[in-house]
């Protein structure tokens, strides 16, 4: 596991958004596993800067997001659909046919996880996958608990969870449930990148280091990783 620890969110933005288009210019039909929430939001922003001067960055990539809330539609302003429209999606040449997030709205959520797992595989895996960290270390919607081996999959969702995302809904009705990559499906990506910063990720952060591995801390499953890249500022 390698380690970077940056000055500042903004350098570690700078740093993971260097990462993801080093690799897109090394494989422009790159497959790209890609988080939501606040950390991330930089590396889109660093991301999106530099296409607007190169605007063919995306055009050949896949994306596959991690998780994504299940009962609510595609366009609801809580989704992650439309958080990544917002962050990203709108600013980049991305096909969106080669964008994939999990159908929250799916009729029938588990069969939406075998065909999800199916569209990962038949993209070739993926190549490189960005995560962020939890608070009570969940990676993705993977609850501590979960085992190494779970593949994408519905999942329910932990209170302390729901409560850090509350402010993502206007009525902070956090949906009780989401469909999530599973462990063992992200740890078949070739290669990971996990991004941490502020203080509240601190206590995980020094645990994730500590090398100790436990099914109680989701993160810890990154060991046994041969390619991992933590980076973490303040």
């Amino acid at each position: 596991m390698n380690w970077e620890r940056l000055d500042t969110y903004a350098h570690l933005s700078d740093r993971a958004a260097s990462i993801l288009l080093d690799a897109i210019r090394t494989d422009p039909h790159a497959v790209l596993g890609l988080p939501t929430g606040r950390t991330p939001v930089g590396m889109y922003d660093c991301v999106i800067t530099e296409c607007t001067h190169n605007y063919h960055c995306f055009r050949d990539v896949r994306t596959f997001n991690l998780d994504e809330y299940v009962g609510i539609p595609h366009d609801h302003p809580g989704s992650y659909a439309a958080y990544m429209e917002q962050h990203l999606f709108e600013f980049i040449d991305i096909n969106p046919a080669n964008a994939h997030i999990p159908d929250g709205a799916a009729r029938d959520p588990r069969a939406e996880c075998v065909r999800y797992e199916a569209a990962i595989r038949d993209a070739g895996g993926l190549g490189l996958t960005f995560l962020g960290l939890g608070r009570n270390s969940h990676i993705g919607f993977n609850e501590p608990g979960t085992p190494f081996t779970s593949r994408t999959r519905v999942v329910e969702l932990s209170e302390s969870t729901r409560i850090a995302n509350e402010d993502l809904f206007a009525d902070h009705k956090v949906p009780t449930r989401a469909i999530t990559m599973g462990i063992g499906t992200i740890l078949e990506s070739r290669r990971i990148v996990l991004l941490a910063s502020g203080a509240n990720k601190r206590e995980a952060v020094e645990r994730l280091r500590s090398g100790i591995v436990e099914e109680s801390f989701p993160a810890s499953a990154l060991w046994g990783h041969p390619d991992v890249t933590v980076l973490v500022s303040d």
